[in-house]
């Protein structure tokens, strides 16, 4: 029975300790950094680059390639508790999901109504933050491109910075990389594009392709 006490001790103490690692180096509060510890080290995950979208200045919309239930996990525990997450049904319903959706402001992804929602709008232009989560398809058909666009459009009327992030599998051993790049206005990925008919969906598309792209430079944690 003492060495049952001894082990639990143990585990809590070394939870405590990881959970005060990540605050520290995060910037996040410890209830967050709680839940992401054992996520970060059960999957090795190298989170070292969410400082990027959790240093982009307000109104920022982080587009997160949606793979699983730990993409959104992972992005609440990491980005700033204002946050509001767009999460979808499955998401919003999931009781994997439960401890995590208590860290920051959660809605229930609606495909017809939720991303013309001018609510959305006027909390960006307050200097709002959201996640939104988009289908895992680097050839998406035309009900899944319709969310870029959604998105594409509410950071226009905004003028809102977009960071993508992707969360990169790597190897056979389970481990994760979270990627990100620096924050840019859809005007600011048109401009870039030197293309008369570039539209903003497309401008969006394209970035998000980026950050997946293997060649990037990425820093381990």
């Amino acid at each position: 029975m003492i060495l049952v006490m001894e082990l639990i001790l143990l585990c809590a103490a070394s939870w405590i300790a990881m959970a005060g690692i990540v605050q520290y180096r995060r910037g996040v509060s410890f209830h967050q950094a709680a839940l992401h510890a054992p996520l970060k080290l059960l999957l090795r995950i190298s989170d070292r680059e969410i400082d990027i979208a959790r240093g982009a200045d307000a109104p920022v919309i982080y587009a997160i390639w949606h793979q699983s239930r730990l993409d959104p996990a992972t992005m609440l525990a990491l980005l700033p508790d204002d946050t509001l997450h767009i999460l979808d049904e499955g998401s919003a319903k999931s009781p994997f999901l439960e401890p995590w959706r208590s860290l920051a402001r959660t809605i229930a992804f609606n495909a017809h109504h939720v991303f013309v929602s001018r609510r959305l709008v006027r909390r960006l232009k307050g200097n709002g933050r959201l996640a939104v989560y988009l289908p895992d398809e680097t050839d998406p058909d035309t009900k899944a491109f319709r969310l870029f666009r959604a998105v594409a459009r509410i950071a226009l009327k905004a003028e809102a910075r977009v960071v993508p992030v992707y969360m990169e599998r790597r190897g056979l051993i389970p481990a994760r990389h979270v990627r990100t790049l620096p924050p840019m206005t859809i005007e600011e990925l048109i401009a870039r594009a030197q293309r008369d008919d570039m539209r903003a969906s497309e401008a969006l598309f394209e970035r998000m392709l980026e950050v997946r792209a293997p060649e990037k430079n990425t820093a381990e944690s």
